[in-house]
């Protein structure tokens, strides 16, 4: 969703998703490069919520500008995830395994615990911290979901045209 960049946006947005009883999964909003405007990502379950009622709802906010149902089969999305996790000695080597094979970074190191971030898709995600919870999860803090439609080939070629040298 594009909206204006403007205080209050967020909150009159997700007030609206209250109101209704609309449950929101994921919430994701920044600046796009054009800095009156911001860009709003929702994850909704539309089987519990009829995606019409919703659009409706929200081009009645005066800052909306435009709305976008993105396909998931058409979309690139991500996540950001950062879990302290229990690794004390042999257990250390292990969760530093899996942080190389789900291509996480180690943050910070302490004598019994280890801070990673990682990011992917979400259900990359899901999958590195149910492998996480056999060690024991300390913390963990995940973003919201952001999002873009994937170009097609055509697409792309006029988005790199004239920028490689």
């Amino acid at each position: 969703m594009l909206v204006q960049n403007r205080p209050g946006v967020l909150a009159r947005v997700s007030g609206l998703f209250a109101r209704r009883g609309y449950n929101i999964y994921s919430l994701a909003v920044a600046p796009t490069e054009d800095a009156d405007y911001s860009r709003i990502t929702i994850v909704v379950d539309i089987s519990a919520t009829p995606l019409e009622q919703i659009v409706k709802q929200l081009f009645k906010l005066i800052d909306v500008v435009r709305i976008t149902e993105l396909d998931p089969r058409k979309t690139v999305e991500r996540e950001l995830m950062m879990v302290t996790v229990k690794a004390d000695g042999d257990l250390r080597s292990q969760v530093t395994e899996l942080v190389a094979i789900f291509e996480a970074k180690v943050l910070a190191v302490g004598t019994d615990v280890l801070t990673i971030s990682v990011d992917g898709t979400p259900q990359k995600l899901d999958d590195f911290e149910e492998l996480l919870r056999e060690y024991g999860i300390v913390e963990s803090q995940r973003t919201g979901r952001v999002a873009l439609p994937r170009l097609d080939r055509e697409a792309r070629k006029s988005a790199t045209k004239g920028k490689a040298s």
